[in-house]
């Protein structure tokens, strides 16, 4: 473990100078352990962020077994981190959370011909439901992340989750028993944008808390594939759904799994006191006083914060503009082509390359290298390689090459979760979900114009390969900003307490 060689080699320059003569060739006492020689079975200080780097005390033995020695290193330090089951279990878990979150998010653009029909909505009318959740969605990132900076962001998920849950759920009923249901359907998709919105800050906040920096990278990309997931899940599932038992059906499966995940994660994950918000929380949360303001201008004056805030913009604003258009570009430039072949298979690509990404960073890392570098690394493939790839499918005349560099854009994509995403919490652990939150406002604010600024340049120019262009010089700028400045150090350490 190369931190344990450091600290060793420290060690032994020093000579350990108090020590008796009679000491053995190890440097240690009978009895005696120093927090610089650990074993290297046990966590090292950078592991633990530091905080048993002071640690001494008498063991009952010379010979000391490694679980015995972490179990008293943990309660020693009070070790905010999760364990590795612990880990493993919470990953699986907001997986589930985040793949339910977009099943439900895609409940409606799956039902919006059908309730259409038997609303007799126009196509402005279906326009209007279906961009109320983005507008919601956009309100609440900075809220969502600096409330789960303050308070714990298991307790925002879990609350939030609760009632958009029962929102998706209860939507076909609402629907029935107004007279005016495209203002009422409108209004909860509003409210379900509003708590979606802080699911990802949240997501954000949580792993700088709980998550050691050398497993970051495989959490939060396992984690995110969870929205590639939901989107296959809601595409198969949702489809059948409808088809045999008809719109409310789709609302009621998303709904309800929705609800019976939130029961489960406060049975068995959860604390008492992690389940609820208390009026002392929100206290917290709002309380701002004139040395709070000067120190997050202090933080803003931060080009890494600058750095990962507007990669992060033009990573969100430009998948936004993909999504959006991918569909309309395969449909009217390869008329023959089936629907599930482009709308599916991509995402197929996306989940293990998500996976893989976690993988490869965390290994990195712990093989020795700078944890910046592999950032850096993370976001060439991400934005660069990606956007490779887009030029390649702006210029092809061939479907079945258009599927295969679609697949292997969006497969790249997913590289930016152990990139950006982990940055902001390498950087800003305090409050990387108000910074992340902060980023993905933008990032979807910034998306609305380019998916409007994208439909005018097909319009004029008459071609597809202006939209690529487009995304791949935002993609282009965002990755300069981001190689130039960013850091791995924390810059909030002089400027934010908690």
């Amino acid at each position: 473990m190369p931190e344990a060689r450091a600290v060793s080699d420290t060690c032994k320059k020093k000579s350990c100078s108090d020590s008796a003569p009679s000491q053995s060739h190890s440097g240690l006492s009978s009895g005696q352990i120093s927090a610089p020689r650990l074993p290297a079975t046990a966590p090292m200080a950078s592991s633990l962020g530091g905080k048993i780097a002071g640690y001494q005390g008498q063991l009952p033995g010379s010979e000391v077994q490694p679980p015995q020695l972490l179990e008293r290193i943990r309660r020693s330090s009070r070790d905010p981190f999760w364990s590795r089951l612990e880990s493993r279990v919470w990953t699986v878990t907001l997986l589930a959370g985040t793949c339910l979150l977009y099943c439900a998010r895609a409940s409606m653009p799956i039902c919006a011909v059908s309730m259409s029909e038997e609303f007799g909505w126009n196509k402005r009318q279906s326009g209007m439901v279906l961009s109320s959740f983005f507008w919601g969605y956009c309100l609440t990132q900075v809220l969502g992340g600096h409330l789960s900076d303050k308070v714990g962001g298991e307790k925002v998920i879990f609350l939030s989750a609760l009632t958009w849950g029962l929102i998706t759920a209860v939507t076909p009923l609402v629907a029935h028993v107004t007279s005016v249901p495209l203002i009422l359907v409108s209004l909860l998709r509003f409210l379900m944008g509003l708590l979606q919105g802080v699911h990802f800050p949240a997501l954000a906040s949580l792993f700088s808390q709980r998550v050691r920096e050398a497993e970051r990278a495989f959490t939060c990309s396992t984690v995110g594939s969870g929205s590639q997931l939901g989107t296959l899940v809601m595409g198969g599932a949702g489809s059948l759904l409808l088809e045999w038992y008809g719109w409310k059906s789709v609302f009621y499966f998303a709904g309800f799994l929705t609800l019976l995940w939130g029961y489960g994660l406060s049975t068995y994950l959860l604390k008492e006191k992690e389940r609820i918000v208390t009026v002392e929380d929100l206290g917290k949360c709002f309380a701002v006083s004139a040395q709070t303001n000067g120190q997050w201008k202090k933080l803003f004056r931060k080009s890494p914060v600058w750095a990962v805030i507007l990669a992060q913009l033009c990573v969100a604003s430009t998948a936004f503009t993909i999504f959006s258009w991918m569909p309309t570009f395969f449909k009217e430039k390869f008329p023959e082509s089936k629907g599930w072949v482009f709308n599916v298979v991509p995402w197929l690509f996306a989940i293990p390359a998500g996976i893989l990404s976690g993988l490869l960073s965390d290994s990195l890392i712990t093989r020795g290298y700078q944890t910046v570098w592999v950032r850096k690394l993370m976001q060439i493939v991400g934005m660069g390689f990606s956007s490779a790839f887009m030029f390649c499918l702006a210029h092809t005349s061939s479907y079945h090459y258009a599927v295969a560099f679609a697949s292997v854009a969006l497969a790249l994509q997913t590289f930016n979760h152990s990139g950006i995403t982990v940055n902001v919490q390498d950087i800003a652990p305090s409050c990387a979900g108000f910074l992340f939150g902060a980023a993905n406002t933008g990032g979807a604010l910034l998306g609305v114009v380019l998916v409007y600024l994208s439909g005018y340049l097909i319009e004029t120019t008459g071609s597809w390969s202006s939209m690529f262009h487009l995304v791949i010089v935002v993609n282009l700028m965002g990755l300069i900003v981001f190689l130039e400045f960013a850091k791995s150090e924390r810059v909030d350490a002089e400027t934010i307490h908690v």
